[in-house]
């Protein structure tokens, strides 16, 4: 026997829920992004917030614009994981080239549990919304481990540049320091060594 929620298949079915998180989308959304803002230090959060020009504030403008999406796509009666993958990729992608954890990184994912259900209380004490509620929360689930992926592989990316960065570095000043001669530095999988 299925989860309720579920259809047979897997595909997921909110419909008193989604009715419910349609209603107050708006306020989700403003929540989430304040959840979001706020692990920036307060000036930037400050500024992150207040100013609403997307050409001054790309960052704001795109982590709003992409929890817009994630919301729709939660909500949306099929999953769809391509889909998910590239909303939330360009909010961890920013997240992955600041200074924090992996767990302040994506953590925001996980939190739209907690607004939602502070958002829902009431409603959620029907027993059959509030399991709804928990087939939503596991694909919430799903969209923090696409997150985790995501940051993992732009951290991987990131330390592969720096690694090239100072190789190269070092190789130019060996170099200009007359220390390595050119012939003996080509790569020895090329001399099959």
């Amino acid at each position: 026997m299925g989860v309720a929620g579920e259809r047979p298949g897997g595909v997921f079915r909110q419909m008193r829920l989604v009715k419910l998180l349609k209603r107050r989308k708006s306020d989700i959304i403003a929540k989430w992004f304040d959840l979001v803002v706020t692990t920036y230090p307060p000036d930037t959060s400050r500024f992150l917030k207040s100013q609403r020009d997307p050409f001054a504030n790309p960052v704001g403008q795109t982590t709003r614009g992409s929890l817009e999406t994630l919301l729709e796509l939660l909500m949306a009666e099929a999953d769809d994981p391509v889909r998910l993958a590239e909303a939330i990729d360009p909010v961890v992608r920013i997240r992955a080239v600041q200074q924090f954890t992996p767990s302040h990184a994506i953590g925001f994912t996980f939190g739209l549990k907690a607004i939602v259900q502070a958002l829902c209380e009431k409603d959620l004490r029907d027993e059959g919304l509030f399991r709804e509620f928990a087939a939503f929360c596991d694909r919430i689930d799903q969209m923090g481990l696409t997150a985790f992926d995501i940051y993992m592989q732009c951290r991987e990316k990131i330390s592969s540049l720096k690694i090239a960065n100072e190789r190269d570095r070092f190789y130019s000043a060996f170099s200009r320091a007359g220390l390595i001669d050119e012939e003996t530095a080509a790569d020895p999988a090329e001399d099959g060594s």
